[in-house]
């Protein structure tokens, strides 16, 4: 980079010139040697479709599954996030019972496929507990209007109990990894801070709060946002308990219209867009921290 911008040079072209023959050459061989025809003009339709009913266009297949991957995502991220801060402070606290409770979690956790977890909850959340609250029978009763938040925030009434336990499962497997940045963002922290606060002769408490915690979030956010970007990615799982997310959409729009390539080429550019765009807000995230650093 000179003064300020981007010089492209004989390298970068070489490598974008073979990256641009690289999937040229796919797309042949994928024409030639698989007889396969390319139908890109049946992939809009599946975007949006005009509802006679409503009177107005509304979302498709693919939309539905990008906005159930959102709305899955972020509630994911806000729960792990509050996971992930209680286990972080008891990892770093002086009681060894504490300690044990939170190491316990994040290693059983993190050392466990997210597939088998998924299962577990999914059997056990939707089967036994969320039954037995009568979370269902309420959703089912409800009057339209919060019929209708509850799908704008969460997901259809029938399709309830699969997303509350796909959600406990997102959030408890992605608190594990927030739990270790919450904690290395702690420890981080100058020793000469914590001697500060002890000789102010604040509590343990107020020492936490007011001293340690909200210089230990400057250095927390920056990769707390790039695991809401992994938690984008690892939603895609929880397409094998029915979530209606884009992944199991794709599988189901492919499976009647072997579209195979199409469809999951524009899943990728989907995916691209969301995990792009928090990429890009990460990045502005980090310069505006460190700006206020300095």
């Amino acid at each position: 980079m000179v003064n300020g911008k981007t010089k492209i040079t004989i390298l970068d072209l070489v490598i974008g010139a073979v990256i641009v023959s690289t999937g040229i050459y796919i797309v042949y061989k994928i024409s030639l040697g698989l007889s396969y025809h390319w139908n890109w003009n049946a992939i809009p339709q599946y975007f949006f479709r005009y509802d006679p009913d409503k009177g107005r266009w509304v979302a498709n297949v693919l939309m539905e599954g990008f906005f159930t991957t959102i709305r899955l995502s972020v509630w994911t991220t806000f729960f792990a996030t509050l996971i992930g801060i209680v286990m972080g402070m008891l990892r770093v606290s002086p009681s060894l019972f504490k300690r044990l409770v939170s190491g316990t979690y994040v290693e059983l956790t993190r050392n466990l496929p997210p597939l088998v977890l998924i299962f577990i909850f999914y059997f056990f959340v939707s089967d036994q507990i969320l039954p037995a609250l009568g979370v269902e029978d309420f959703i089912r009763a409800a009057d339209d209007k919060i019929q209708a938040l509850m799908t704008f925030l969460f997901a259809r009434p029938s399709l309830f109990t699969a997303f509350i336990s796909a959600l406990i499962t997102l959030s408890i497997f992605e608190g594990a990894y927030i739990t270790e940045i919450v904690r290395a963002g702690i420890q981080s922290i100058e020793k000469g801070q914590w001697e500060a606060a002890d000789s102010l002769g604040l509590s343990k408490w107020q020492r936490m709060r007011l001293i340690i915690l909200p210089q230990a979030i400057q250095r927390i956010l920056p990769p707390l946002a790039g695991q809401f970007i992994s938690t984008i990615k690892d939603s895609a799982i929880v397409s094998v308990i029915s979530i209606q997310e884009l992944t199991f959409q794709g599988m189901e729009l492919m499976s009647t219209t072997y579209f195979t390539f199409e469809i999951w080429i524009t899943i990728t550019a989907m995916y691209l867009i969301l995990t792009l765009t928090c990429s890009l807000g990460v990045a502005k995230l980090e310069g505006y921290l460190r700006k206020s650093v300095a």
